[in-house]
């Protein structure tokens, strides 16, 4: 049975049996994140976290896309406020990054389309089971757009594929399709286009039906012995994301998603 915990908004949030669904309700955006949906995304993660029946989560994205990043139009239409915009943006990613890492139950992230920058490809970093349609595609994208990773991706990235080609995803920003995902250990599985939803559920209700005590001593245990914790990484991402989207190179890289051409690059 199927209870709605948050009907509306661009964070939806609905309790099917054991399982808490999360899904992000910007379709038109390709969900996209900007503040609103952020400040959304936290207080559905904190719902979960207060809900003791919820003993797995499944996080999916409505629409084409699960999360194609930031949102670069609302990015680039804050001129030089962009860094206080994304002081406060990237404070709201972070925290709900770090709460899903803390929620004791199972975190699934069910990926179509395009999961990029920190709200695609950074959340994907922070669940702990990722099933992928053949077709999904990821990309980190910050250094792309003159900005750095953050959601925690400057140390979950490294410890899931390594530090030369976590580098490499960081510099290069290649387009990594599920089956090279798959092969470099940043997803879990792949399966048929249109199935990553249903399998997801799949899973996410056997695992509801399992030891979630251990489960989530499990998880505990896993997150805490990467070293150097997410959390002690996040005050430098942070500082390091507001500061470089204030530069000549940030505001460059937006437009140049914006209006579809190459970036021209100067270094300031």
């Amino acid at each position: 049975m199927s209870e709605t915990l948050i009907a509306d908004g661009p964070v939806l949030l609905e309790l099917d049996g054991a399982v808490a669904h999360l899904r992000f309700n910007r379709p038109e955006a390709s969900n996209g994140l900007d503040v609103p949906l952020l400040r959304a995304l936290y207080e559905a993660v904190m719902r979960i976290h207060g809900e003791p029946r919820a003993r797995a989560v499944l996080v999916t994205g409505e629409g084409r896309h699960f999360c194609a990043g930031g949102d670069v139009k609302t990015f680039a239409a804050k001129g030089e406020a962009l860094p206080d915009y994304l002081r406060e943006a990237t404070s709201w990613l972070q925290i709900s990054a770090s709460a899903l890492i803390r929620l004791r139950a199972p975190v699934i992230a069910a990926v179509h389309g395009f999961a990029a920058g920190g709200g695609g490809l950074g959340l994907v970093c922070a669940s702990d089971l990722v099933i992928a349609e053949r077709s999904a595609t990821f990309m980190l994208g910050a250094t792309r757009v003159g900005m750095a990773p953050d959601a925690g991706g400057s140390v979950t990235l490294t410890h899931l594929v390594g530090f030369r080609k976590a580098m490499e995803i960081a510099l290069t920003n290649p387009a990594i399709e599920a089956e090279e995902a798959l092969r470099i250990g940043l997803i879990t599985r792949v399966v048929d286009d249109g199935a990553a939803r249903a399998e997801g559920m799949a899973l996410a209700r056997e695992l509801a039906a399992g030891p979630t005590l251990a489960y989530g001593q499990t998880k505990r245990l896993l997150w805490e012995g990467l070293g150097a914790t997410v959390e002690a990484r996040l005050p430098d991402e942070a500082r390091t994301v507001a500061e470089l989207s204030g530069s000549e190179d940030a505001r460059e890289g937006l437009a140049a998603v914006i209006e579809r051409r190459a970036p021209e690059y100067r270094g300031r």
